[in-house]
């Protein structure tokens, strides 16, 4: 979920085409969430392959991963590890939420409700370790690199940006930016239409862009201040204080001098200490040793896991890898082996 800055930050459409030759650190849980939420069919049906294992993520990291490397692109997908022990609590609501939501879904769904099947079916999605490993094992077979943090992917990105070790973050969370990533896009791979939730319109989603900087002077605070906004609306380590949006959470903080006093004049009680979120946003645990290596995709691997193993179309998983394939052979005659992207 992450915390809800949308309505403050300073944001800038772009096209894709004009992050070609960037690095992007991708938070990876978060991306594969989408495609699981995302790429389903009318009633909710997440797409599996003949022995009932789900492959949606499997498809999404294909086709839309390999729609950012056309454009030259060069994704690098970061992995969550432990979460910090505060977020327990947090994820087991998010797991009854989701239990809740899947029993909505078989309701609505025998009920012939579609659309609120769908729209219950995509609550439900639940990402399996098994799901995580095979993830990880497809982009390696596309040649991409795949970085495993310590804790928060988010942090692990924003601390690769920071370092210049990639160029740019990208997220649908906000929570980047408290991590103090210097730039976050969001929608970079579900750009395109997407209906609005019980609504029969569709809006355009467009990639955007968000300089930390920019954000910080527009709202004349600081990073340690935005966290402090972060944590009295709720982040993914608390639920904040209710009643408490972001231009009463930035009142709040702009009158304050301390943490302290931030929480104090939100009139709230945490059951998270304040002072544990915001060191850990500030200091949270990443791998500092990163060495990015792409590589040229490999089509045979890539087909025999997704065609033979997990059924999907040959022609179609065939014309969009050695499509890449060939990119990648075009860029490695005009630039050295592991920058063909």
């Amino acid at each position: 979920m992450g915390v809800q800055l949308g309505e403050l930050v300073v944001k800038e459409s772009l096209e894709i085409k004009s992050l070609a030759g960037k690095r992007i650190a991708i938070d990876a849980y978060n991306t594969l969430y989408q495609f699981l939420s995302i790429i389903r069919q009318r009633d909710g049906t997440p797409l599996m392959d003949s022995e009932g294992r789900i492959t949606s993520h499997l498809s999404g990291i294909l086709y839309r991963t390999a729609r950012l490397m056309e454009v030259g692109i060069k994704p690098v997908y970061v992995f969550d590890g432990k979460p910090p022990q505060f977020k327990e609590k947090e994820i087991e609501q998010r797991m009854q939420v989701r239990q809740e939501a899947r029993e909505r879904w078989k309701k609505a769904k025998a009920a012939g409700e579609l659309e609120d099947a769908r729209k219950y079916a995509q609550a439900s999605s639940r990402l399996t370790k098994e799901m995580v490993a095979e993830g990880e094992e497809l982009l390696k077979y596309m040649g991409l690199p795949v970085v495993q943090a310590p804790s928060e992917g988010e942090a692990q990105a924003a601390y690769m940006t920071k370092e210049g070790i990639v160029d740019v973050c990208s997220s649908q969370d906000y929570d980047s930016l408290l991590f103090g990533a210097p730039c976050l896009v969001r929608n970079l791979t579900v750009s395109g239409r997407r209906k609005l939730p019980g609504k029969s319109t569709y809006v355009e989603v467009e990639p955007e862009r968000i300089e930390l900087e920019k954000t910080l002077n527009q709202l004349g605070i600081d990073r340690k201040r935005l966290i402090w906004m972060g944590i009295l609306m709720g982040t993914d380590y608390n639920k904040g204080v209710k009643g408490i949006g972001p231009k009463k959470a930035l009142k709040i903080v702009k009158e304050a001098e301390s943490l302290e006093q931030a929480v104090k004049g939100s009139k709230g009680e945490f059951e998270i200490e304040p002072g544990k979120i915001e060191k850990f946003f500030l200091q949270p645990p990443v791998e500092e040793k990163i060495e990015l290596k792409f590589g040229e995709p490999d089509v045979e691997k890539i087909k025999e896991f997704l065609c033979k193993k997990h059924d999907f179309s040959e022609s179609r998983v065939r014309g969009t890898v050695e499509a890449l394939a060939k990119k990648a052979r075009e860029k490695g005659q005009q630039s050295s082996l592991g920058d063909w992207v």
